[in-house]
């Protein structure tokens, strides 16, 4: 009887150090965001609807059906005005950048956000564990990371990477990167710096499927600084619960809607194809897949198999209900940062998930503030809640982005703390959202949505 109750008390102190130990080891993985710091770039880079015309009449290789088809796009995007361009377009450089122009642009980014950033975390850049810079369309050597490096001084033993070709949903997978290493890692600190280079990228060709990319990105940026340490957990602003990764590289429609390639005239470019919807919204279905069980309910997960199964069995409740199911993630999701693409991605995201005008207005006056800022527009969608002061202390928030390759990336945060901190948006928040979202220069411009008289 003894030797029994010996072995309980053994066996139940086996188990409590089990626990201790899975519980350490879980608690050590978590993931934290300390601050971050959006690039709010000068006043003397800002640009218009008006100048952006301007910028396409200097294109001597256009012809009327591209300007109609350019000054199109460009009042009807959704982009406001006041964006912001790389010095060197501004300057009528755009054909012929040279390499400063390029890493000039890159360091004003980093080096304004990263002083920001190191000076109100009260954290040495000789602390950075991590460092992961996601700069797609720019590759030099050395390398934008040892920059980044070089200025700060950082530590010999720094783990540095430098990603480039992942497109606009690189900072996801910068997160992801770091995320890996806090598993294997503890007490770390990382920096993740996100943008991308547009001062070499410009496109001076008459290719419709290669010019559209002149209209919608503009000048961007963000740093984020992360860390895993749980005695840090009360100053961190949000953790991250979950993020899923979808790759459609292998198939070949995907790959190739979306590609630096040169055209006819040998000038390099980036190709929109016609199949670009079909392979984002497939991308998106297959994220979903994998994101909706990690994130919703059990509740909603069974509704919605309930609901599916139901409608299969009866033809006419199917025809009258649309045909299909629709999988309600507001149960499990309290804000959407959706990737500020364009009008028709974010409207076509806010249909997908049944949001409201109140869910996608943090995206689309982030269109409309900052235009398509390539990675880092999911940054610029949280700095716009934050400062609306949306972000309260158990919220879930999920960002969604695509990219090249073709790639659907999504992530799952919970907010620790009401947010309520200054960022770019401080000077501009009182105006949004404008009661007018008509681009001013609609009557201007109102002859390119007539008719054509020359086209057949």
């Amino acid at each position: 009887m003894e030797l029994l109750m010996v072995l309980c008390v053994f066996g139940l102190v086996f188990l409590f150090l089990l626990w201790k130990l899975v519980w350490k080891q879980r608690r050590d993985q978590k993931c934290y965001i300390l601050d971050y710091e959006l690039f709010q770039p000068s006043d003397d880079r800002k640009v218009d609807t008006e100048f952006c015309g301007e910028i396409i009449m200097r294109n001597k290789n256009l012809g009327l059906q591209e300007y109609r088809f350019l000054l199109r796009a460009i009042v009807g995007s959704g982009i406001g005005e006041e964006t912001y361009a790389p010095r060197n377009i501004l300057s009528g450089f755009e054909e012929h950048p040279s390499l400063k122009d390029s890493i000039s642009e890159m360091e004003e980014f980093f080096y304004d956000t990263l002083d920001k950033l190191f000076a109100k975390s009260r954290i040495s850049p000789k602390e950075i564990d991590v460092l992961v810079v996601n700069i797609s369309m720019l590759s030099v050597a050395p390398s934008l990371s040892s920059r980044v490096i070089n200025r700060y001084k950082m530590r010999e033993d720094v783990k540095v990477y430098n990603l480039t070709g992942m497109g606009c949903s690189a900072s996801l997978i910068s997160i992801d990167i770091v995320q890996g290493i806090f598993k294997t890692m503890k007490n770390v600190f990382a920096v993740v710096v996100t943008s991308e280079s547009l001062a070499p990228n410009w496109y001076s060709g008459n290719n419709k499927s290669m010019i559209l990319t002149n209209c919608l990105f503009r000048s961007g940026g963000c740093s984020i600084l992360l860390t895993n340490k749980p005695t840090l957990r009360h100053r961190a602003m949000l953790e991250l619960k979950c993020l899923v990764r979808t790759h459609l590289g292998a198939i070949d429609e995907a790959f190739e809607c979306c590609m630096q390639v040169e055209d006819e005239q040998g000038r390099n470019g980036f190709h929109l194809s016609k199949h670009l919807p079909k392979s984002a919204t497939r991308a998106f279905i297959e994220n979903l897949k994998t994101l909706a069980p990690k994130v919703l309910p059990i509740r909603e997960l069974l509704r919605y198999v309930i609901v599916s199964r139901f409608r299969k069995r009866s033809k006419e409740n199917s025809l009258r209900n649309g045909g299909k199911a629709i999988v309600n993630f507001k149960t499990g999701i309290d804000h959407f940062c959706v990737h500020t693409g364009g009008k028709a991605v974010i409207d076509g995201v806010g249909r997908s998930l049944g949001l409201t005008q109140h869910d996608l207005e943090p995206s689309r006056m982030t269109l409309h503030r900052y235009g398509n800022t390539s990675a880092s527009s999911l940054w610029y969608v949280l700095g716009y809640m934050e400062a609306k002061k949306r972000l309260k202390k158990g919220d879930r928030v999920m960002m969604i982005s695509f990219g090249a390759g073709f790639k659907c990336n999504s992530c799952l945060w919970v907010v620790v703390r009401d947010l309520e901190g200054e960022n770019a948006w401080k000077d501009c928040i009182e105006h949004y959202p404008p009661k007018n979202m008509v681009n001013p220069f609609m009557e201007k411009y109102g002859w390119i949505n007539e008719e054509d008289p020359f086209c057949l």
